[in-house]
Formats: structure tokens, sequence, C-alpha cells
């Protein structure tokens, strides 16, 4: 099978809280989901009709065949997905301070099993077929995950898309996060992240000039990610600004997966930029306005209903500012 999209990363048994507003010691009961960055990006995708797969490695445990089992219904390819005897499947916990607070706690001890993906073992032949091929600045933290996300990256001759995912509790700093996030950009066409991320990677938080900066280290196509205020996406072609999608935010915690899946989405149908970022961003949205991440990811049809709801509604305020 040759698959639309291939993701590399980050794997994790998200456990949420069901009550909103307190702090863990306080909550009492908690949702069990799918999670990690690049596996959710995996779902997403597949949720709008996309072939995926996510390269990933967990812990030979019940949490373990919980993660198989989730992707197997989320439609997602798991073959590249191997257990890591003696290191447990990692956990992860939030809390939930809506519109704008969602403090995150991970349990990836002694080490994660997903920093164990050794380049040896890697697909190559999958990977370079692979319509799109996903890849985390998280999975350069740590060898042998760091070489295998280089061994990949170089291996795809098509569109490599690098999420920035800054995490600073996986690194000794962010100057050895800026060097390794060069190399891999020596592979990527496609690069997004947030304002702090941008700044990690390439020295700017000034979202234009983040753009360029990406733009001068290769990349085709530099997304920068401003929460409230939006999205900036750069090419050759010039610079588009998206606003927000209005939602009543729940959590936002998956709403950037839910961004990267519908960016995949609409790298591969073909769009223009601005329809690629529009899509996305309510893609992101409708994550925000709900409580899981994978289990919350919306199909296309969603997307484009909430789309037109909005353009509706704008069109009706325009029309009242004008009498």
């Amino acid at each position: 099978m040759t698959f639309d999209l291939i993701t590399m990363g980050r794997v994790s048994v998200d456990l949420y809280p069901l009550q909103t507003g307190v702090g863990l010691e306080d909550v009492e009961s908690f949702g069990k989901f799918l999670g990690g960055s690049p596996t959710n990006v995996a779902v997403a995708a597949a949720r709008h009709g996309n072939r995926t797969a996510v390269i990933t490695r967990t812990g030979e445990d019940p949490f373990g065949r919980f993660i198989h089992r989730k992707l197997a219904e989320y439609g997602v390819d798991d073959r590249f997905v191997t257990g890591v005897p003696g290191l447990p499947t990692p956990l992860a916990f939030c809390e939930i301070f809506p519109p704008d607070d969602f403090p995150l706690y991970f349990y990836r001890y002694p080490k994660a099993p997903d920093l164990e993906i050794r380049p040896e073992e890697l697909d190559l032949d999958a990977i370079a077929a692979a319509r799109i091929f996903w890849a985390t600045v998280t999975g350069l933290s740590q060898e042998p995950s760091r070489e295998a996300t280089l061994t990949a990256l170089a291996a795809h001759p098509g569109t490599t898309v690098l999420d920035l995912d800054w995490r600073p509790m996986f690194w000794e700093s962010p100057e050895e996060a800026k060097d390794l996030v060069a190399r891999a950009l020596e592979h990527t066409t496609v690069a997004v992240g947030n304002l702090e991320e941008c700044e990690v990677a390439v020295g700017e938080r000034e979202p234009h000039a983040a753009a360029r900066a990406l733009l001068d280290r290769g990349v085709s196509v530099a997304i920068v990610k401003q929460g409230p205020r939006g999205t900036l996406a750069a090419s050759a072609d010039g610079i588009v600004e998206v606003p927000p999608t209005p939602v009543e935010v729940v959590n936002g915690l998956g709403a950037g997966d839910a961004f990267g899946g519908a960016v995949c989405h609409g790298l591969l149908r073909g769009w223009d930029l601005e329809r690629i970022v529009r899509f996305a961003g309510a893609a992101g949205a409708i994550v925000a306005s709900r409580l899981a991440c994978a289990d919350a990811m919306p199909d296309s049809g969603e997307v484009e209903r909430l789309l037109a709801a909005t353009a509706a509604n704008d069109a009706a305020n325009d029309k009242e500012s004008t009498v």
C-alpha cells in the first residue's frame, strides 16, 4: 500500500479530566483517549479520507494494546507501531482552564518508547513512496529517534512537513534544539509552528520575520500559528493572513493537531495556500471546542459547514455595519 501521509514520533494515552476549572489534585474522573501530536495528525488526516500511517513505539502493556485498537478504529495503519520491552507506554495528563490555559503533564519515564525508533528499523521504501511525510522537533530530542527522524526526512523525495513542536521539558536548552532543527529544515518543504516554536527554530518571533527566516532556510511553505490572532502563511507566491474561526473553547490542546492533519489534506488536494490555512483553522477550532484530541477530529463535511456558517455570519455583520 502507498500511503497519502506517514507521520512519525510521539504517542501517548491521554487522561483528560472530566471536570474543568480545577487542578489535577481535585479532579475526580478522567476520560482515556489516544494522544501524541503526530499520532493525532494521522488520525485527523484519516478523518478527511486519506490513507495514513504512523511510525511510533509503545510499551508492551495494556496501554500499548489500547493504542493499536484505537488506531484501527480511526482508520490509521499501525504496521509501523512496535513495542519496546521494559518501557511503559507514555501517559499525558492536562488541566483545563478555558479559554487559554491548559497545562500538560507528560509521564514519559524512564524514557518514552517513541524515542527508541531506530534508523535501521525504518521502512524507507514506504516512507519514500508516501505522498507526504510528517516529522516533529520532539523526535530530534534524543537518540536513536534523532537519527531516525533525520534519516526518514532525507529519504523522502516529495512533500515533507516539519512540525516545530517545541516542548522545553524534552530538551536541555533551546540552543540544542535550534542546531538540530537547522539540520531537519534542510530536508523540509513545509514548516509549521507557533510563535514560540518559530523563535526556537530560527530566532524570530514576529510572524512576518519568522516566516521569512523559514523560507530563507529553504522551505517552500512556512505556516506561523498565532493563536487568537489567526495564522500567517508564506511561500514564494506571497503571504496570506487568515483570522481565527470563532468558537467557544473547551480544550485547546488538540487544535494544532487537527490543523496539521487538515494542512496535509489540503496539500494532498492541491489547494491554494489561503484555502489550506482557512480550512485548517476551522478544523482546529472544532477540536478546540471539544474535550478530546483524536476522538474530536472532524471530517471534511463538518469543517466546510463551519466555514460556511462563519462566512454567512460575517456577511450578515458586514451588512448590519453598513446600514
